[in-house]
């Protein structure tokens, strides 16, 4: 359904579900586990191995049977005959009996016949001789013949019990989830080698505007640096998609179109176009979208980003429909809207769960004003102790101030923020002091 583009003003959630609406997951594919950083789980996956897979040593020591420690104190060590040496990754043929140990290492396969380890800061050497070496020596050189217990040991003392971590079929991750460094080593460690992960977005990006130059080239009489189109970018890659440079178009609509067949062609799942999308002579944005697709939205109530386009565009060779957004020149304002739009958009496209960022809560040290009626986004900075964490008051809540100017063109603003405080509809200004609800950043 074409929602209105007329004057009204769309809510930022009326847009957003919008837009999540034209957005599905993108298809899967099988990929290694150690390739697998940063994707989202197509999936649930499941263990293949328990862990550990049998009991072993949590402590370098000896494997004993529990009950031959009774009584064992400092003055009254127990001595147990030393009848083997247990390495990690090597399954051990020795049967631990009564009156007998095995000297084990940590994360070795625990024998036959033991039911615990003893620390060997608990033990004491004994060589053939029958002479005591140093107490709570490293458990390394000669096999010594006896060894001394000073402690009594529990059953299952220092062992950790197969499938105390996780068991064969224990679900591992669900779809939806996005795999970190940690999630990696799970995988790896439950024995899975490949997974089925959503494909990666592709997202093309244009910038216009007659204006508008690249970073370092000279500006002439009337020409400023191209932010937009190096910022989007960033914040594609941020958000864990690949992007696809379609670089500066002039306001001229067969360049505009033809920048973005382009990105058609080469296969990307959503075009991201910032200028050109307001209601002044040059901006054509607007109809180049209408050209290879429709437009579904038009103005949003938010500030700074009022200006905000959403359509699709026909796929090439009647494929999905790609979604196309079309953003405010201005740098913060482009910023924004695509904090709010763009970004949940490729997190649905990459088959995440979890697509809006959660809120914190917050203070503002100063006082604050915007436009009536519109949702403000500020870009705001978190006071932070010497260590770096952001403070909080008694409440919990974090304490923050104005990162500078918030006009729409401050870029020193945007890059000194690392947090959005979010200002309601119904408050044209808030007294410092007052509680706002905050976005935070990603940082690098």
């Amino acid at each position: 359904m074409t929602l209105s583009t007329g004057p009204a003003l769309l809510s930022v959630e009326a847009a957003r579900d919008a837009v999540l609406a034209a957005a599905e997951a993108l298809e899967s594919e099988p990929i290694l586990v150690a390739d697998a950083l940063g994707r989202v789980v197509a999936e649930r996956v499941t263990a293949r191995v328990s862990l550990p897979p049998w009991p072993n040593a949590a402590m370098d020591g000896y494997a004993i049977q529990a009950g031959d420690t009774t009584g064992a104190t400092d003055d009254a060590p127990i001595g147990l005959e030393v009848i083997a040496e247990i390495r990690a990754g090597v399954a051990s043929t020795v049967t631990v009996r009564r009156g007998t140990a095995a000297r084990i290492a940590t994360g070795a396969r625990l024998p036959a016949g033991a039911d615990a380890v003893v620390p060997v800061e608990a033990t004491t050497p004994v060589d053939r001789a029958g002479e005591p070496g140093q107490r709570g020596r490293d458990a390394t050189g000669p096999l010594p013949a006896a060894c001394l217990v000073h402690q009594v040991v529990p059953p299952g003392g220092s062992v950790r019990d197969e499938g105390s971590d996780l068991r064969a079929g224990d679900m591992l991750l669900d779809a939806g989830a996005a795999i970190g460094a940690a999630g990696i080593a799970l995988l790896a460690g439950a024995g899975v080698e490949r997974i089925r992960v959503h494909r990666r977005p592709r997202i093309a990006v244009l910038a216009t505007g007659d204006e508008v130059r690249p970073p370092g080239a000279d500006l002439g009489p009337a020409g400023i640096p191209d932010a937009n189109g190096p910022g989007l970018r960033a914040q594609i890659a941020a958000a864990g998609a690949e992007a696809i440079d379609l670089g500066i178009a002039t306001d001229e609509l067969d360049e505009v179109l033809g920048r973005l067949r382009a990105g058609l062609e080469a296969g990307a799942d959503a075009l991201v176009v910032s200028g050109g999308v307001s209601v002044g002579p040059y901006d054509v944005v607007r109809t180049a979208m209408e050209t290879l697709g429709r437009v579904d939205l038009w103005r949003v109530a938010v500030q700074p980003g009022k200006p905000f386009a959403f359509g699709t565009a026909h796929g090439p060779a009647g494929g999905r429909p790609v979604l196309v957004f079309g953003l405010p020149g201005n740098p913060v304002s482009s910023a924004v809207t695509f904090e709010l739009f763009v970004r949940p958009a490729i997190r649905r496209l990459a088959g995440r769960a979890d697509v809006v960022r959660p809120a914190d809560r917050a203070v503002l040290v100063e006082p604050v004003t915007k436009g009536h009626g519109r949702r403000a986004y500020l870009r705001v900075a978190a006071r932070r102790d010497e260590a770096g964490a952001p403070v909080r008051d008694r409440h919990g809540r974090v304490i923050g101030r104005l990162a500078g100017g918030q006009g729409s063109h401050v870029i020193s603003a945007l890059a000194g923020a690392d947090a959005r405080a979010i200002i309601p509809e119904a408050d044209d200004s808030l007294p410092a002091g007052a509680e706002v609800a905050l976005w935070w950043l990603d940082q690098p």
